[in-house]
């Protein structure tokens, strides 16, 4: 059934109802056993316990916990995806989707939009991005967030596209290593570079050591800002362009040049654009397009702006290979620039 306008607008309640949960613990509390009474929950989780009764009959209206009688409630099979410790948990996903940094730099949309730039918190000048990434736990939930998106479609991007072409591979912003572990796991005697800031190195030596590739693999502290020249055949960016507006986008690939031997590749893994959207495309792309603009800067862009961006750092698009992503994810795609 087609919702109208006023119900879209009303989006936001349910958004905030799955926060408050996630963010007081609920689902926890109630676990995986029998239904509980309001009154114990609300000891629990160090709420008022007739506000907390109203949280959980909204919930209900939600299909995330079942209501037996006017005390007691439980959890849904749905529900249970929102606790911390269940395989399939999606509590981090929503925390980090309605943080309220992000929650905040959203209700300048119209300002976004009048100035084409990110939202900047008036306190700090941050972007959202920036402040979550300076939040201690939001910081580690981002990252683990992108390390496990990551982990969903590495196995397509070694299965795709032909690194045993290549000598050395360098993963530039390659933070824990997923994607440079997947691809010196898929090709013996490949030499890799990881290059990061400081802080995710730890993180990296530890998954490249689990995959079995840290002795193929030097770890190099850095910023994107000034890559430092590795020889490498090729260099990717996972994950990275997308964040960045055209001006900042050029000035990093062009550094990148510095980091690439003679005759090598630029290899960007994004997402591609539809030119035109169809409106079942709009969650995948035109959302997560906005989102871009609002949290970061960033953009998502099609094959031919793939193009002029590559045009003007001085290299050409040469190919773009199609990557098997799982059920639900947009697709991606392996950007190839050669160097002009």
């Amino acid at each position: 059934m087609e919702q109208s306008l006023t119900q879209m607008t009303l989006g936001y309640v349910p958004a905030q109802v799955l926060y408050a949960a996630a963010e007081l613990g609920v689902a926890e509390a109630l676990g995986d056993g029998p239904p509980r009474d309001f009154g114990s929950l609300a000891k629990e989780t160090g709420t008022d316990p007739a506000a907390l009764r109203r949280l959980l009959r909204a919930l209900a209206g939600l299909g995330v916990v079942t209501q037996h009688d006017a005390e007691r409630f439980s959890l849904t099979e749905l529900g249970s995806r929102l606790r911390a410790d269940v395989p399939d948990s999606e509590r981090d996903d929503i925390m980090l989707s309605t943080a309220p940094e992000l929650w905040r730099a959203w209700g300048e949309l119209s300002t976004v939009v009048r100035s084409g730039g990110p939202a900047h918190d008036p306190a700090t000048g941050l972007t959202a991005h920036e402040a979550m990434l300076r939040h201690p736990e939001l910081s580690v939930k981002l990252r683990a967030g992108m390390a496990q998106a990551t982990r969903e479609f590495a196995s397509g991007v070694v299965g795709a596209y032909d690194f045993s072409r290549f000598g050395t591979v360098a993963d530039f912003g390659g933070d824990e290593g997923t994607l440079i572990a997947a691809v010196l796991g898929a090709v013996p005697g490949l030499r890799g570079v990881l290059y990061d800031r400081p802080d995710a190195l730890e993180r990296a030596r530890a998954v490249l050591g689990a995959a079995g590739v840290a002795d193929r693999c030097e770890v190099v502290a850095g910023d994107l800002a000034e890559p430092v020249p590795t020889g490498a055949d090729a260099l990717v960016l996972n994950n990275i362009v997308r964040d960045w507006g055209d001006e900042r986008a050029t000035a990093l690939l062009r550094n990148c040049r510095a980091g690439l031997a003679p005759g090598g590749r630029l290899l960007l893994v994004e997402t591609l654009m539809p030119p035109v959207l169809a409106p079942e495309e709009s969650a995948a792309y035109g959302l997560t397009d906005l989102n871009n603009l609002v949290f970061t800067g960033g953009r998502e862009r099609t094959r031919d702006e793939y193009a002029e961006l590559l045009d003007a750092a001085g290299f050409t698009l040469s190919a773009t290979v199609a990557v098997p992503v799982p059920t639900g994810m947009p697709d991606f795609h392996v950007i190839e620039g050669t160097l002009a």
